[in-house]
């Protein structure tokens, strides 16, 4: 006779408190078998090998199950895809019912319509949630019912319907003596999952109070410890959003502005999914992109020959992280002074940003070049030279990253007025 269990499948919700599946699978009235799944579907298309963002995953699941452990449980780990996986498990248990935290993305909601269709076939119930951000999908919306396309009133609205004192918290924390006690199965290494055994680098997620009052003065320094980090654990779930709104709210609304523009281009991605692949302002897909070969190779090394293009470029290459004001002035380069398609440039941060998250990775790209639904105008263009002047003027930051510049530093790749008339003549093409 097999034993009866709820599964609670974590997926961008790694952490054990403020967890809404987590709070109510455990209290479903069976016990909760802990499930993490390294999907091979996602692994296998990840060419690095050794990629810190498996390595951060691994990390966390570890600690995971060293907290479990003082309640005789362990999360189980599998390395197969999501209905493989579920298939095996329904060998081995009887599954009452799968609890899950809801995701946006297109092909997460596919791969969650198959394991919903799999559990209705098994008369297994299917329970989702949301928990990774305040509102949802179609929460913040206009009076006549469509999706806000401009962040500014957007924002109006999701403020006005945010109540701080009003906030739902699941202590999760408190219920862990229900999870699923039985046969523990070890968590496979890195190297069992076909990767290399190396280490995320990622520091836990502490909250700077003092850091997030100063966010509004330091964030655009690029020179300065100014900016939370909290990308990385807002993108696995390794902190409680509802957390972060709440001290948000008291402390800093220009960084409350940075949450709600995540759940901005969350709702994006979610309504008007062509954006993936397409420009949200669809005449800018007929832009007649140069896409020179050499140049992107140059931009991707960080070796553009304006400085904080470059210094931008290595500190991502080298850390997997890149300052927030540097970005815009990376992809603004990319698209407009060497008029190359910003689904490159977005592709590339897609590889190497730790904190990558598609529909911000997006939502941003778009901005920069001009093309999405909340874009800066086709003709700015951002002068390299004065963001520099501007944001970095003792150019702490670009020799932090270009040990070289003051002996012998590259000629720039283009021209900025050459390649400003350039980009406005292309862009004025598609208008």
């Amino acid at each position: 006779m097999k034993e009866e269990i709820t599964i609670c499948w974590l997926r961008r919700d790694l952490r054990l408190t403020d967890n809404t599946a987590l709070y109510h699978a455990l209290q479903s009235g069976n016990k909760v078998v802990l499930l993490f799944i390294f999907d091979k579907d996602i692994l296998n298309r990840l060419e690095d090998k050794a990629d810190k963002r498996v390595a951060f995953i691994h990390e966390t699941l570890l600690e995971i199950n060293q907290e479990v452990q003082a309640h005789q449980a362990a999360i189980r780990v599998m390395h197969d895809s999501p209905l493989e996986a579920f298939e095996k498990l329904q060998n081995e248990f009887e599954i009452k019912a799968i609890y899950s935290n809801r995701d946006y993305e297109v092909s997460a909601m596919k791969r969650d319509e198959i394991i919903e269709n799999f559990a209705i076939s098994k008369n297994i119930a299917f329970h989702t949630f949301k928990d990774q951000v305040i509102f949802e999908k179609s929460e913040v919306m206009k009076k006549d019912g469509t999706p806000y396309t401009v962040f500014t009133p957007y924002s109006k609205i999701w403020k006005l319907q945010f109540h701080s004192d009003e906030l739902v918290f699941y202590p999760s924390e408190n219920l862990l003596s229900n999870l699923y006690t039985g046969t523990v199965v070890p968590i496979p290494s890195l190297t069992e999952i076909g990767f290399e055994e190396i280490k995320s680098g990622v520091s836990k997620p502490e909250l700077d109070q003092n850091l997030i009052r100063e966010y509004q003065e330091k964030r655009d320094i690029p020179g300065v410890e100014g900016t939370t980090r909290m990308g990385i654990h807002l993108r696995f779930g390794t902190v409680s959003v509802r957390k972060l709104a709440q001290v948000a709210v008291k402390t800093s609304e220009t960084w409350l502005n940075e949450l709600i523009w995540r759940e901005f281009f969350m709702m994006i991605l979610f309504h008007y999914p062509k954006v993936e692949h397409q420009a949200f302002r669809m005449k800018y897909d007929g832009i007649q992109w140069r896409n020179n070969e050499a140049e992107f190779k140059a931009w991707c090394e960080g070796k553009t020959g304006y400085p904080i293009v470059d210094a931008g470029m290595r500190q991502l290459n080298e850390t997997g992280w890149m300052h927030n004001r540097v970005r815009m002035v990376v992809a603004s380069f990319l698209t407009k002074h060497l008029l190359i398609d910003w689904r490159w440039g977005e592709a590339y941060f897609a590889q190497k940003l730790l904190d990558y998250d598609l529909s911000a990775n997006n939502g941003n790209w778009q901005w920069a070049a001009g093309c999405g639904c909340d874009a800066a105008p086709y003709f700015r263009v951002f002068n390299p030279t004065l963001q520099t002047l501007k944001f970095d003027p003792k150019l702490i930051y670009i020799k932090r990253w270009i040990p070289e510049y003051d002996e012998l530093y590259l000629y720039p790749i283009v021209d900025h007025d050459f390649a400003r008339k350039r980009a406005i003549a292309a862009y004025k093409e598609v208008m």
